[in-house]
């Protein structure tokens, strides 16, 4: 058997005794994650009616599913990703590179000059298994992610972004000490104990 056959089918076991991955289905969410935004809001209370949302790396959509929800009408979100992502109601998608200046101007343009009062960030690289090359890819998402969090973000908004901990975890964390009063670290309980992502959430940017 093959390195990558043994991975996939390790993959397909672990996916069918998920029990998150079949509430997700049971519930109608686009994919299991949507259950660790759900915990960081259950904890935080990060989401509001009414709030201007950024989700980066938003495909399939469970984040901006679940975020659309809370804040309504009178909210909006914004989602990008490479990948293609069904439509969801009260969410404007731009597919594309994020990290590619033409799919950033098209997401500035949909944005139209609006400050944001959240972005955040699910995003992950496509993973080779050679930590010594997804570590660096992976931090490299994050610092782009934080560099376009400063730029749209309205005074006291607020940052929520996946990190893998490892090489440049730490500095990383120190960074966005200096850009915003509060910042945690939050495991989900629907992240898997075996892996390394947490979530960093930083609140009150630039005051």
């Amino acid at each position: 058997m093959s390195r990558r056959t043994g991975s996939s089918s390790r993959w397909r076991q672990r996916q069918e005794r998920d029990p998150y991955v079949e509430r997700a289905v049971r519930e109608g969410w686009r994919s299991r994650a949507v259950f660790k935004l759900e915990q960081v809001q259950a904890r935080e209370r990060l989401l509001k009616p009414g709030m201007l949302c950024i989700d980066l790396g938003s495909a399939p959509g469970g984040w901006s599913q679940y975020a659309a929800r809370i804040v309504g009408p009178k909210g909006k979100i914004w989602a990008v990703d490479l990948l293609p992502m069904d439509p969801v109601p009260n969410v404007a998608f731009v597919q594309g590179d994020f990290t590619s200046p033409e799919t950033l101007e098209k997401l500035r343009t949909a944005i139209g000059g609006r400050a944001a009062d959240l972005v955040m960030s699910d995003m992950a690289p496509n993973i080779s298994g050679n930590r010594a090359i997804d570590q660096p890819r992976s931090m490299g998402l994050a610092e782009e992610a934080l560099l376009f969090a400063t730029e749209v973000l309205k005074p006291g908004g607020s940052f929520l972004i996946k990190l893998f901990q490892g090489e440049g975890f730490q500095e990383y964390v120190k960074s966005v000490r200096g850009r915003f009063r509060i910042v945690k670290l939050v495991k989900p309980k629907a992240s898997r104990p075996e892996s390394r992502e947490i979530y960093l959430l930083a609140r009150n940017y630039g005051v």
